[in-house]
């Protein structure tokens, strides 16, 4: 497959029940899955590590330990029809970085993509992709800009340290905030990333819920040209929180990407 080509019979961006914001047993994502007619499912559940929060929107170590063994039960029961990968939604955290790498390296992933949710601020951590009201009115409060700042500094220290393949849902920062508008400097700083991801060959994802949301996946089109000109490849994810979700507006992304 060309480096630019994009697999649109894998779903590598799968949440379930698990994550606590999700619905659906693992098993039903994978009949989704085979119903949508797609050859590959990577579950991507999400792990988060010296967050203080009010709720958890991860697993445990224990829960990820039932996971792997689901994913193997199933991979076994569903041989021959479609493959079964599980994975991982590390969060960036710069300041517990190496509990993450080290947390990484108890478990054999098929794919682990890297994000940044959870902001420390001076009144607590702040999820930086909810549509929670308090959340958006903090995030204001800071100051938007200086959100977005934070966020890329981040998600590009996270990149340099940890042993990640993908990144996921690179633009979705402040996703739910009407002050927020993608600025320039936010471009800018978007390009050293993707120069970075092409350096250490990390795979954007290319994560269709942004059709739902504005008509474009995340990132934008225009990240998204810029990665195809900087090399970078390009994988497909549908951020399923439904089994319905899986494999969502994928048929729009060869054209989009071609």
């Amino acid at each position: 497959m060309p480096r630019n080509a994009i697999d649109i019979t894998t779903d590598g961006h799968v949440h379930t029940r698990l994550c606590h914001h999700a619905r659906g047993e693992m098993e039903e994502y994978v009949q989704a899955a085979v119903a949508a007619g797609l050859k590959k499912i990577i579950f991507l559940e999400h792990y988060e590590t010296g967050i203080d929060y009010f709720e958890a929107t991860w697993l445990t170590e224990a829960d990820f330990v039932y996971y792997h063994g689901e994913g193997r039960r199933l991979a076994e029961k569903y041989q021959g029809i479609i493959e079964i990968g599980t994975g991982v939604e590390v969060g960036a955290n710069p300041e517990h970085l190496p509990e993450a790498v080290d947390f990484l390296g108890k478990f054999n992933w098929e794919r682990i993509g890297l994000s940044y949710h959870y902001l420390k601020t001076d009144e607590g951590y702040v999820n930086m992709v909810s549509r929670r009201p308090a959340s958006i009115a903090l995030m204001e409060r800071i100051g938007v800009e200086n959100v977005a700042a934070a966020y890329f500094d981040g998600l590009k220290k996270a990149l340099a340290v940890l042993p990640s393949d993908v990144v996921c849902h690179l633009d979705a920062v402040m996703r739910h905030c009407p002050t927020f508008s993608f600025s320039e400097n936010d471009f800018a700083r978007t390009v050293e990333i993707l120069a970075l991801m092409r350096e250490k060959d990390v795979a954007l994802e290319v994560n269709t819920s942004g059709f739902a949301l504005r008509g474009e996946p995340f990132p934008s089109l225009r990240l998204l040209k810029e990665a195809q000109r900087l090399g970078v490849r390009l994988v497909a994810g549908s951020d399923a929180h439904r089994p319905e979700d899986v494999g969502r507006y994928f048929d729009q992304l060869a054209e989009l990407v071609g």
